[in-house]
């Protein structure tokens, strides 16, 4: 099969369509952030890129907290709205109807429709050229009791996850598989007694 080369772009997919809050309680904000993903599991570090002309990103930097919250494909519309609108002009939290719940460890609040938010404290932050990536530990996770099981094992394919590629937004489709399920062995049946004789 053929392929053509084009110049390098950021071109990675898909990628969260997750919405990143900062500030506090009182004076929360909102943007939507795609550049963003797992750096490191011990410590749990994780990064979001900002450019320097968003409103957030002052926030951010001066507070170095955040919270990631993982949105849903319900959700998208308000996901849109707050990656379009700056929160300058406009209190993103009431226009999309989201409610803003304390956070455990950082002053920035949680979005309480969210199924998923990630408490973060920013360790470093880099100016890479058109964004400032801010690399953040992971202090919290705080999850929505509905889509934990009676084992305690979340459920993520529940929570309807929204995608993000290319300017275009999916939800998230059927389980294809666990961690590691390509080299699993499979369980023997044991053996019955009529089977030993």
């Amino acid at each position: 099969m053929a392929k053509q080369f084009w110049k390098g772009s950021a071109l990675l997919a898909p990628v969260p369509a997750a919405l990143v809050t900062c500030g506090t309680i009182e004076s929360p904000n909102v943007l939507t952030i795609g550049w963003t993903g797992i750096v490191c599991t011990r410590p749990p570090m994780t990064y979001i890129s900002v450019r320097p002309e968003r409103y957030s990103h002052d926030i951010i930097r001066d507070s170095g907290e955040f919270v990631i919250n993982l949105t849903t494909s319900a959700m998208v519309k308000e996901t849109d709205f707050c990656g379009v609108r700056s929160g300058r002009d406009v209190n993103k939290f009431e226009h999309c109807g989201f409610h803003a719940v304390p956070a455990e460890k950082v002053a920035a609040p949680l979005i309480e429709e969210c199924p998923v938010s990630l408490e973060c404290r920013v360790t470093e932050s880099k100016l890479l050229g058109s964004h400032t990536m801010f690399l953040a530990e992971i202090i919290g996770v705080d999850v929505d009791e509905r889509y934990i099981d009676s084992k305690g094992k979340l459920n993520l394919q529940q929570c309807g996850l929204a995608a993000y590629a290319h300017g275009e937004y999916f939800a998230l489709g059927r389980k294809l598989g666990d961690f590691g399920f390509s080299v699993k062995k499979k369980k023997r049946r044991p053996r019955r007694i009529e089977d030993k004789r």
